[in-house]
């Protein structure tokens, strides 16, 4: 039976691959032993799978055939492996996951952190990188992103928490320069804003007619980094956007102070993506959800 299993994962790879050489490489054997084990399959069948020459590597009728079944085999194996998965205390294996740097480090690692040591047979590589990254490329398992998501039909997202945006200055600016009343008053302001990749981030203030008003602020100062931007509004170098999960404690304090209050604050919402697959894999099914049971909605 393992033999017989052995040859349809060889079958399958080949016809993923496109050849027995590439095949061979994926499954790091010999390209004699992917033939070999091709044939015999094919003898055990009693039909021809590909056609063969050379230079190319076609599926026969015959083989188109027995490739959709074969999908739909291993699809079953799948399942089953992962129903027997769902009765065990622990899980085990290794979990690549990708999440914005200060994000990851603050409200993201300490829940992945506290799971792995709940399931200690459990390895995880955390990836902390402000970029968006791809899943494929990057061999990842799980990515975390904030704010709008990209158009992709590959990819499942799930909405695990949310943040809202605060427009604030310190105390001791606003005593200096006065408090803006309107959006356009911070024309008139020293704005400290987010920049990733060399693109400005866009300030969102919700309006009361469900619209969204959305612009890019004059800026004195342009930071790739969250807690640069908040250690510069604290020392009174100008008016930022920043999230609640960074500047709670600093409002609670009034280190910090909320301007334009008769705005709406815009809500960020979090979100993992992973590829889309028939089967999500336990471990990755069970982080996923810690993580929409532990992330807040909203801090503030």
């Amino acid at each position: 039976m393992s033999e017989q299993l052995k040859g349809i994962s060889v079958f399958v790879t080949a016809v993923e691959a496109g050849s027995f050489s590439l095949a061979a490489t994926r499954l790091h054997l010999s390209r004699s032993a992917v033939g070999k084990n091709i044939s015999q399959l094919e003898q055990r069948l009693g039909v021809r799978l590909f056609h063969r020459t050379t230079r190319s590597l076609a599926l026969t009728e015959d083989g188109t055939l027995f490739y959709e079944h074969c999908l739909r085999a291993l699809e079953e194996i799948d399942t089953a492996k992962t129903l027997l998965d769902s009765g065990k205390k622990n899980v085990s294996g290794r979990l690549r996951i990708s999440m914005p740097v200060l994000y990851g480090r603050m409200c993201i690692a300490p829940l992945l952190t506290e799971f792995a040591s709940q399931n200690p047979d459990l390895a995880m590589e955390l990836l902390f990188s402000d970029r968006v990254s791809d899943l494929v490329e990057d061999r990842l398992d799980l990515v975390i992103r904030n704010g709008k998501l990209p158009d992709s039909s590959g990819l499942v997202a799930r909405r695990i928490g949310s943040h809202r945006m605060i427009i604030c200055a310190s105390p001791s600016y606003l005593m200096q320069r006065g408090k803006p009343q309107t959006i356009e008053d911070l024309s008139q302001h020293e704005v400290i804003n987010y920049i990733n990749a060399g693109v400005p981030h866009h300030w969102i203030i919700p309006e009361d007619n469900g619209q969204k008003r959305e612009f890019v602020p004059k800026s004195r100062f342009l930071m790739d980094e969250l807690q640069a931007i908040a250690d510069t509004a604290l020392s009174g170098f100008g008016i930022a956007l920043l999230p609640d999960w960074l500047i709670e404690d600093e409002l609670q304090t009034g280190k910090l102070v909320r301007v334009l209050c008769d705005y709406r604050e815009s809500v960020y919402e979090s979100h993992a993506l992973w590829l889309q697959t028939p089967h999500l894999p336990l471990k990755t099914r069970l982080v996923i959800d810690m993580l929409v049971s532990r992330l807040p909605t909203s801090m503030i």
